[in-house]
């Protein structure tokens, strides 16, 4: 399983690599180790971007300028998807519920709500039942899973500085809560 969060598309990829401020060797090492799926397309894209030569400063033409002003209006006018956080108005009872009808103990769905599952990990058979109880789409609810984790303290008082918590995955956060290898497996089934 991959510990890519979010998984992202070669679309996505491609679009963040070309956007690098520095697109030289080492971004595209880091490149290749993070997404080694899509490896032929972005070394294709590396020799596009190397290609140009840094030299050629002769003016654009308009049609040029008229292309790259139409298209950078578009980006500054293309809707911003904002990304909610679904667990942060759920009440107590709700959380209840939803553990209840999932089969799972509520620190589980704690887990969830502080957003300390790779999502990679939740088979989609489970995202989707949860998506469902949530009344929300397996898109939003990964998108929400995917907002930077809550360093929620526990405690009154902290030694040090609060670190961000380190996410588990979805076997190692039911073994946790432990559950039995029978009730893992089940939950881990992924045939929808």
């Amino acid at each position: 399983m991959s510990a890519h969060l979010p998984k992202l598309s070669l679309d996505q990829v491609l679009e963040s690599f070309a956007m690098e401020h520095d697109a030289d060797g080492q971004t595209l090492r880091r490149y290749l180790q993070e997404y080694p799926e899509y490896a032929p397309q972005l070394v294709d894209l590396s020799q596009e971007i190397f290609r140009f030569d840094i030299q050629d400063e002769s003016p654009m033409s308009i049609e040029d300028q008229i292309r790259i002003d139409t298209a950078w209006s578009r980006i500054q006018s293309a809707p911003i998807k904002a990304v909610a956080d679904l667990f942060a108005d759920l009440s107590v009872s709700k959380l209840r519920e939803v553990a209840h009808t999932l089969d799972v103990p509520r620190q589980v769905i704690t887990a969830f709500r502080e957003r300390a599952v790779i999502v990679a990990s939740i088979p989609t058979r489970f995202l989707a039942r949860l998506a469902g109880l949530l009344g929300r789409s397996v898109q939003d609810l990964q998108d929400s899973l995917s907002l930077p984790t809550q360093s929620q303290t526990r405690s009154y008082k902290a030694d040090g500085k609060p670190s961000e918590a380190v996410r588990v995955t979805f076997e190692q956060l039911l073994r946790d809560a432990g559950l039995s290898d029978e009730q893992i497996e089940l939950l881990l089934a992924d045939d929808v």
